[in-house]
């Protein structure tokens, strides 16, 4: 059968837009619901962003769980695909899904039972505040299901080369998100105004209308969904490949969390408004993170469909192609972060004076690092695609790990909180600047991609002499 987007033939710069641009409106679609949950809550105040920010961060750990069928799926799919193995990709499609189903089931059950603790985690001090992230806590939990399967149906389609699908999908998603908010926070015209609690629920029924939808297109796609069995023992050595691809990342992600958490527990000292200027900062942020991340998925299909075809002189071209691209990108992120902060934090809580103050400040110190964060995404989807998760998550978890003492010690300076932030954005620039280094160095040592090297500069010599 014929691939709807076969990566291995195309021209690679055209090949790399129609595949990424596709993953990169999924991911401003996927940050678009935190994005206008917040915009509406902050229309009740900081202290409910405080409290659904602080919720988040385990919808946020819930990644690290989401990341190993969906790496697996991911990567799985994308080489099959390369090497003209449905089937192969059909089992891998299979057991990806059974993985995430077990794993949202036992998420939703430690979130319920443990809500009141993993909000009490932070020392938000204000009644108010712990009352409204344990409720948006719950309500979340029930649609834990939803929000877990519908990143791996995503992954499946991006890793097969069909990345338009999933954007529509999730992009409906996003409309029923949008429309309910206001709805339902502010209790416009027949609908009660449930604050924090319509966010939650909001959130769940979009999210609930995006897996539904995405059922109902496996149905009508036996090329990739049929005979799947989800019912059926699972085969432990796909178990264990799904598993080796998906884990590094998955701890990683974990980490990368559980350090956001600590850190959130140092700003919370400076009060609910910090926590506030946290959240809404890293969402704006997220202009640059989510482009970078669409990418990241985009370069580990194209470096999977490839390696698995081994093509391996595509695999090359297409890394560097991508980091040019990704590198221009970071650059206008951070001018746009740096010289348009205030505009920017205003639209989320407009005559918070206070708040907006810290907010500009948070954005123009982490503004600074947008290039290397960029590249160092773009160089993880290399990674990714080539099966090799481990030295990003090698990277990521040294480097963030060390955004802790490196908080601790700046913000006990004259720097306070701006401390914290520098903390982070300091470690961005070494996490980029280490992982690009090391993938160039794995590169260097290939024979093969040397002989492409050498070839190319042997086409350039001619094309210079004629």
């Amino acid at each position: 059968m014929t691939r709807i987007n076969n990566l291995t033939e195309d021209n690679i710069l055209k090949a790399l837009f129609k595949l990424a641009i596709p993953i990169m409106g999924t991911s401003f679609v996927q940050m678009a619901y935190n994005m206008t949950d917040l915009i509406w809550v902050g229309r009740i105040g900081s202290r409910a962003v405080a409290a659904v920010g602080t919720a988040g961060f385990y919808s946020w750990l819930a990644m690290a769980f989401v990341l190993i069928p969906k790496i697996g799926a991911e990567v799985g799919v994308a080489h099959s695909a390369g090497r003209d193995d449905i089937d192969e990709a059909k089992v891998y499609i299979k057991h990806s899904l059974q993985m995430i189903v077990l794993i949202a089931l036992f998420y939703t059950l430690i979130l319920i039972s443990f809500r009141k603790p993993l909000i009490g985690f932070f020392n938000l001090g204000e009644v108010d505040v712990i009352n409204d992230a344990i409720t948006y806590l719950t309500i979340f939990s029930f649609g834990i299901i939803f929000s877990f399967i519908n990143p791996v149906f995503t992954a499946i389609f991006n890793g097969y080369g069909e990345s338009r699908t999933p954007f529509a999908i999730n992009s409906v998603g996003l409309i029923v998100n949008m429309i309910l908010d206001p709805l339902m926070i502010l209790g416009i015209g027949p609908f009660p105004r449930l604050e924090v609690a319509g966010a939650a629920i909001a959130t769940v029924i979009a999210q609930a209308t995006v897996t539904m939808i995405f059922i109902i297109n496996a149905k009508r796609r036996p090329d990739l969904f049929s005979e799947l069995y989800l019912l059926s023992v699972p085969d432990m050595e796909h178990i264990r490949r799904i598993v080796k691809l998906g884990l590094p990342v998955g701890v990683q992600s974990g980490f990368f969390t559980a350090i956001a958490m600590a850190m959130a527990r140092i700003i919370a000292q400076w009060g609910s408004i910090p926590i506030a200027v946290q959240k809404i900062g890293s969402q704006i942020e997220a202009l640059s993170w989510m482009t970078a991340g669409g990418f990241q998925t985009a370069m580990s299909a194209f470096v999977g469909q490839n390696y698995g075809a081994k093509k391996l002189d595509r695999v090359f071209r297409g890394y560097f192609t991508g980091m040019t691209i990704m590198s221009i990108i970071g650059i206008l992120t951070t001018m746009l972060l740096i010289f348009a902060a205030r505009p920017l934090f205003s639209i989320f809580v407009p005559g918070e004076e206070e708040t907006i103050k810290y907010g500009v400040l948070y954005l123009r110190i982490l503004g600074i690092s947008q290039l290397f964060m960029c590249i160092e995404l773009t160089t993880a989807g290399a990674f990714n695609g080539l099966g090799n998760t481990l030295p990003p998550s090698i990277v990521g978890i040294v480097f963030n790990g060390l955004r802790i003492p490196v908080a601790l010690f700046l913000s006990s300076t004259s720097l306070g909180l701006n401390g914290v932030w520098w903390a982070i954005s300091i470690s961005s620039i070494f996490k980029g600047t280490v992982l690009v280094i090391w993938y160039l160095i794995m590169l260097n040592k290939n024979p093969e991609t040397k002989e492409i090297r050498i070839a190319d500069l042997k086409i350039m010599g001619k094309r210079r002499g004629g």
